[in-house]
Order: C-alpha cells, then structure tokens, then sequence
C-alpha cells in the first residue's frame, strides 16, 4: 500500500493551493484525489473571478489582505499570470440602514488596512459606473483595489508547480471510505485502492460533508446551486468596469472578455441538492434586474449555451471552517468559503500548510474559523449583504 504525508480530497484551487504550499516547504509526499475527470472540472471552473477585501467581518477582510498578498506575487512565486486586475467593487444601495451598516464595516475594513475603501454618494457612483441607473439609489461603498481574477490559471498554477515539485494528482478518483484508528485517519479508500494517510485535507467544496462523514466527522456544509447568466459580446460597457452590486436586489455584473456576466442571489431549489444542471426559469428574473439597474443591456442578449451553473459550499454563517476537525486530529478542514473559495485560496492553502506542519498557523488569527465554533454557539457575525 502507498502511504503519503498528506492526502487531499478536492483537487480544485484549495487542494491545489494546500498542494503547492506543502510542496514549496519541502513536504512532497503528497497525493491529490480528485473525482472530477481532469483539472477545472468541477466548481473552480465555473467560478466567476472575482476578489474583494470589503467584507463585513474581520475573519474574511484578514483572509482577503493575506490572499491579496500572494496574488501580488503569484507569478513571481508560482510562474503563471493570475490575471489580477484592480477594476473595483461598488455597492450600490437604496436604504439608508444598509448605508450604515455598509459604513460600520468599512470602519472595520479601514482599521485592518484597507485604506482606500471609502463611501460614495449617488453622484460619485455614477462616476465611477455612469451605465447605472441611479434612481432610488441612497449612495454606496466602493474599493478600488478590489479585482478580477482568473480562477482557471491560478489552479493551473497551483498544480503545476506542486506537480513540478513532486506532489501526485489523481482524477477520477472517488474516494469512498476513510480508516480511522485512534482518533486519526490512517487510510484513505478509493476506487483505485487504499493509500494510508499523515494527514488528510478536506478540500471538497460542496462535497465536503459527504467526505467529511466518511471519518464520521458531521461538518454543517450544504451546496447551494448558483447561476451565471453570460451575454453575447456587448460593447456598450468598459472591460475593466467595477463589479457592481445592488446590494438590496441582490444582483450584480461585471464584464469579461467582452460579456456582461450576469448574477442574481435567489436560486432555483432543485430536488438534488447536488443538481448543477442550469434552469432556464432563472433566466428572466436576472435579466429584469439588468435591465431594471443596467438600462443599456437592454440590448443586450444572453448566449444561453454560455450560461452555466456550479455549486457553492455553504456553511451557516458563510465563513470558511478552518483546521483539525473535532474528534480526528490529522483531519483538516477547509470547507465552508461560501462563494469566497477562490478568491481566499491562496491564503487558506498557506493556512494549511502552516497547522499541518507547525502545528499552528502563524500568518493570520485563525481561531475564529475553528470547525468547533458551531457546536460551541460561537459562529461570525456579518451583514448578510457582505
């Protein structure tokens, strides 16, 4: 039987990133094991590529300033081009309460270093993004550091350079039970075979329950299904315009290659929590939306076949569950980003790295994305909205 230092579950741009970080400090029996058929295959390729330091806790902000970080340096370090392109967030709003709020967390988000993070009124959100419509509208938030990003070269990357180093990756590899002895996992089945396990990552995203139960681990994360809506080519908006979100209709944009992608909160609930398959009854609700706060895509039109659906990882306060799982010491969790997965991996594959082979993490205050932090009533407090 193989036996590896560490065997990750989830060969998206988490496992890959807890991959690479392992590898660059020197622990390079590493086996990766993936169920989708090859690399991008499974959640991280649908991911729409965002990145955003305005969020309204201070765990996420620390993740997003410590993720920031390394995509500065990502192509000096890692060798490939993450596409990160400052164009900025706005967040639109219509009431004043949520203005406020808004506000409260940029004074948080500014205390952690976030120093361009600032208000606007309607008049300055019309300058920053004049294709909006501002009536109704009370003012905003906006960051201007804040960015696109590639999802798809970032994994690439991850798994090249980790491969590079040694690190195995295996697709199409379901893994179906976990040996536990001990209060630690000792062996990981797949269908291919048993390979007996140092520690095991959790990096299965909207699996990660599933995964999490085979060492008899209960972890509170759900899928939840979301839409991406893309346009045909329209020329009407810049490339670089800010993601702009309409934060009380829970719709928001950004450009991509010459495309309008389209998103809208409010999802289809498919009798399979599992179903990524797209529902055409979504269409018209987003594209009301659109219209309704972009007027200029009224002439725009949706190319259906490049619409798509993927599944986000839920947990119930939309944080990421970070460290050894309760009960199974050489289980580590990272499951939970709640849509944020991409975005933080960087810095939660640094995380990682970190417990699994010092013990602690050291790079940021971790203790309040412990997995525990459920059980123990303890969960982080956020606008819902942010």
């Amino acid at each position: 039987m193989e036996t590896y230092d560490v065997v990750i579950v989830g060969g998206g741009v988490i496992g890959a990133s807890a991959a690479w970080h392992l590898a660059v400090r020197g622990c390079t029996r590493v086996l990766v094991l993936d169920a989708a058929p090859g690399p991008g295959e499974g959640s991280t390729g649908k991911a729409t590529g965002g990145f955003r330091v305005q969020f309204g806790s201070e765990p996420n902000v620390r993740l997003s300033l410590l993720a920031r970080q390394k995509l500065l340096r990502f192509q000096d370090e890692v060798g490939v081009d993450p596409g990160y392109r400052p164009c900025g967030y706005l967040f639109p709003t219509e009431h004043e309460e949520t203005l406020a709020a808004l506000l409260e967390s940029q004074a948080m988000q500014r205390a952690l270093g976030v120093d361009d993070a600032r208000p606007v009124t309607v008049d300055e959100a019309l300058g920053i993004n004049p294709a909006i419509a501002a009536e109704g509208l009370v003012g905003g938030v906006y960051c201007p550091s804040d960015a696109f990003m590639r999802p798809l070269e970032i994994l690439r990357g991850y798994t090249e350079g980790a491969q590079r180093m040694g690190v195995r990756f295996r697709y199409g590899a379901t893994v179906r039970g976990m040996g536990v002895q001990d209060g630690r996992v000792a062996t990981v089945q797949t269908d291919a075979g048993e390979v007996g396990a140092g520690a095991v990552v959790n990096a299965a995203g909207a699996w990660a329950g599933k995964v999490a139960g085979l060492a008899g681990v209960d972890i509170p994360v759900t899928p939840l299904r979301r839409h991406v809506a893309v346009t045909e080519p329209f020329g009407a908006l810049p490339e670089c315009m800010p993601l702009t979100i309409f934060v009380e209709s829970e719709f928001h944009l950004r450009m991509r290659s010459g495309r309008a992608v389209l998103l809208w909160a409010h999802q289809p609930n498919p009798r399979d929590p599992f179903d990524a398959s797209f529902d055409d009854a979504w269409l018209p609700e987003v594209t009301s939306r659109a219209h309704r706060w972009l007027p200029c895509l009224r002439e725009a039109k949706v190319d259906r076949a490049a619409c798509v659906a993927g599944l986000y990882e839920m947990s119930p306060d939309r944080h990421v569950l970070l460290g050894p799982a309760p009960g199974v010491e050489n289980l580590y969790l990272a499951n939970g980003s709640s849509g944020h997965g991409v975005m933080h991996s960087p810095a939660l594959g640094q995380l990682l790295a970190e417990m699994i082979l010092d013990g602690s993490a050291s790079s940021m205050d971790v203790h309040p994305l412990r997995p525990s932090r459920f059980a123990e009533g303890l969960p982080i407090a956020s606008p819902e909205f942010l």
